[in-house]
């Protein structure tokens, strides 16, 4: 299921394979929250970008349109009309991070729909069964993300709970997957190591989940506060734990720059909204740094937003008309901008990828941020 093709240092080239075809890693995930993304891109455009796997939210698709008329329709790569590989999030991080009004016990979360108010519980069953009505690729399980910074004592019973939760996914993953209505199957399980910055707990986290033989391993609870360099701390000191022959998921990060550090690193999985919320505003990614086409300097700009780019954006459209668009409030300009730098980030993981295989990672990487920390 996940074989290395080569390591480079730390940095692994590998591919995973699913029940809805083979993922090259590392890999970034293009994020449609609600089974789209944002700014108007469609499932063609995503195939079109070379997207390889898409990210979906279990928190939001429960909510709206719900998660069994997902499934009444045929699960939810038909739903959105997607055949490469889905993963889900557990909706633990937005239970968390949206929900006002929460009470956390043994037995899972009670909190209110952000939507209309009402009263939502959910725990590792209650994430597991939706997972399973979604029918995507990869489930995570459900796990607290605690807040940053929190007590040592806070942290420490917020893992050995996450750890309980673990233990009951695992379980009640097996029971969807044996039913004979079951959308997929074969869905896939990854546990989530927390631990906030509070190195020790994190490893102990990290032994202690390896052992359930997972079919992945994310690292969750970074990028909410936060240094990078407390982030980069914490890998170098927790992926060594995890099992090597699986593939390591590091959750909601981040900018080319974090994903260049993390893959040095050991990490396969990455998601981010950064490309499509950035997109949104006009801002885009290039090879020389971020550029922000509402600046004025764009007015008369003529040149595609990055010479030599093959993204739908900069084969045909200008920085000027992108930036009118922008101005002009059409829903096109926020469309190219996020087409365009989901597309850098897809083949910024093609050439890590290359450069991994040819044994010259850090090499690539350096040259890669002195181009991209350019602001432009």
């Amino acid at each position: 299921m996940y074989r290395i093709i080569n390591i480079d240092g730390r940095a692994k080239r590998a591919e995973f394979t699913t029940v809805h075809g083979t993922v090259q890693t590392p890999v970034f995930m293009n994020v449609g929250t609600a089974a789209a993304i944002k700014g108007a891109v469609s499932t063609e455009d995503l195939e079109r970008i070379g997207t390889q796997i898409e990210l979906s939210n279990t928190y939001h698709l429960h909510v709206r349109p719900g998660d069994e008329i997902v499934k009444k329709l045929g699960g939810l790569h038909r739903f959105m009309s997607w055949n490469r590989p889905i993963l889900t999030d557990s909706g633990g991080f937005q239970v968390f991070s949206l929900a006002t009004l929460r009470k956390i016990r043994e037995e899972g979360v009670t909190f209110n729909s952000h939507v209309d108010g009402r009263r939502i519980f959910m725990g590792p069953e209650e994430s597991m069964q939706i997972q399973s009505n979604l029918g995507s690729t990869i489930a995570m399980a459900f796990d607290e993300c605690a807040p940053y910074p929190s007590t040592r004592e806070y942290m420490q019973n917020s893992v050995d709970r996450t750890y309980r939760w673990l233990e009951r996914c695992k379980k009640e993953m097996a029971r969807l997957n044996s039913l004979p209505d079951t959308v997929n199957p074969h869905q896939l399980l990854f546990g989530i190591n927390q631990g906030g910055t509070y190195i020790d707990i994190r490893i102990e986290h990290a032994k202690r989940i390896r052992e359930l033989n997972l079919d992945g391993y994310a690292v969750g609870g970074l990028a909410v506060g936060e240094t990078h360099e407390q982030m980069y701390h914490v890998l170098d000191e927790v992926v060594p734990y995890l099992p090597q022959d699986k593939p390591v998921y590091l959750m909601g990060v981040g900018t080319p720059a974090n994903i260049l550090e993390a893959v040095d690193r050991g990490v396969d999985f990455f998601d981010c909204v950064y490309p499509s919320r950035n997109g949104r505003h006009g801002h885009v990614y290039t090879n020389e740094g971020k550029k922000n086409l509402f600046n004025a300097k764009y007015q008369l700009d003529d040149r595609p937003i990055e010479e030599g780019c093959g993204c739908p954006a900069c084969k045909r459209y200008s920085r000027a008309y992108i930036r009118h668009l922008l101005k002009a409030g059409e829903m096109l300009g926020m469309r190219l901008c996020v087409l365009h730098n989901l597309y850098f980030y897809n083949t910024m993981m093609t050439e890590i990828r290359q450069a991994i295989e040819e044994n010259r990672y850090q090499e690539y990487k350096k040259q890669k941020l002195a181009g991209i920390q350019q602001e432009k």
